[in-house]
């Protein structure tokens, strides 16, 4: 009964890491997509103000359903977080609470399942 309750968490934590990583992913991915178009604008000549606005809503109208599962489900698994985190930089605040995630639902929850099992 014990192994399997421990199997569970393990998966659990698992599948959970596996989330908060891939929608950092996907972040870190957009970012610099978005980051390059900028500066090919910038060297040829247009202007990067009024194309960020119209980059940014033409990205979040394709965004896949998977893609904002994803999202959405990180938010919720990153929010008691978010009281940590009071910078102004999208960076830093998704870092951090990707780190933290890790660390609670990987590692703390990793040694959660240890210690069950040694139960």
């Amino acid at each position: 009964m014990v192994s399997s309750i421990v199997r569970l968490i393990r998966l659990a934590s698992l599948v959970i890491c596996a989330i908060v990583v891939a929608s950092f992913a996907i972040f870190a991915f957009e970012q610099t997509k978005t980051a390059s178009k900028h500066q090919t604008e910038a060297i040829t000549g247009g202007s990067s103000q009024s194309s960020s606005s119209g980059a940014s809503r033409k990205t979040s109208a394709h965004e896949s359903s998977v893609h904002k599962t994803i999202d959405e489900v990180a938010q919720k698994l990153t929010s008691p977080f978010a009281g940590v985190v009071s910078s102004s930089s999208e960076w830093v605040t998704r870092g951090v609470k990707l780190a933290l995630a890790l660390l609670v639902y990987g590692l703390g929850v990793g040694f959660l399942a240890r210690a069950l099992r040694m139960v």
